[in-house]
């Protein structure tokens, strides 16, 4: 019995800690609920503009947000002009389908699932997509993902990280991103 409530609490402690980090995507579907305020209560799915609409506030950013941040977000939107003391609860009731796209000389491209509980490093990605071709410029490797709405293209020098030991350089990747490995010149 004691294994199996420390076997809860720990399941527990990392799903909280999950909650805390993990960023609201697009397509993720929130339950919101403010204490003694029924009429509040909402399900919701995020736009594809990172917007959720919620009673009395209209539309709201969600996107980037921690669910903590947007339940203090819209704590303080109630109490500015509606409620006195909000209790704002958030529930992640489906989450965004993380995915990134490898593409160029690995052996398997394709658009590959992030695990939920962890971040995914780029050269996990390579990994995930079988590893480099025998063709590849591995230090022409490139991600390239979109920031508010602004473009961004980062390059990575591999054999800093795996030559070098450079850990630093081995740069977390976010949903939607693509890395791309070029074919080499030579």
């Amino acid at each position: 019995m004691v294994l199996l409530c420390l076997l809860f609490s720990l399941s527990y402690s990392s799903g909280l800690a999950q909650e805390t980090t993990y960023k609201i995507q697009p397509t993720d579907v929130l339950k919101i609920t403010v204490h003694e305020q029924a009429d509040l209560d909402t399900k919701t799915r995020v736009t594809s503009d990172g917007y959720i609409t919620f009673p009395l506030l209209g539309k709201i950013q969600a996107k980037g947000f921690t669910v903590l941040d947007l339940e203090i977000k819209i704590k303080e939107l109630l109490e500015k002009d509606y409620l006195v003391n909000a209790q704002v609860l958030v529930f992640i009731e489906q989450y965004h389908p993380s995915q990134v796209s490898v593409m160029g000389e690995v052996k398997t491209p394709g658009k590959y699932s992030m695990p939920e509980e962890k971040n995914i490093t780029v050269l996990e990605a390579i990994a995930m997509a079988g590893g480099f071709s025998n063709d590849a410029d591995i230090n022409g490797t490139l991600i390239m993902r979109v920031t508010s709405g602004e473009r961004e293209t980062i390059k990575i020098r591999v054999k800093d990280i795996t030559e070098k030991g450079q850990k630093e350089k081995d740069i977390v990747l976010e949903a939607d991103d693509i890395v791309y490995i070029p074919e080499s010149l030579f």
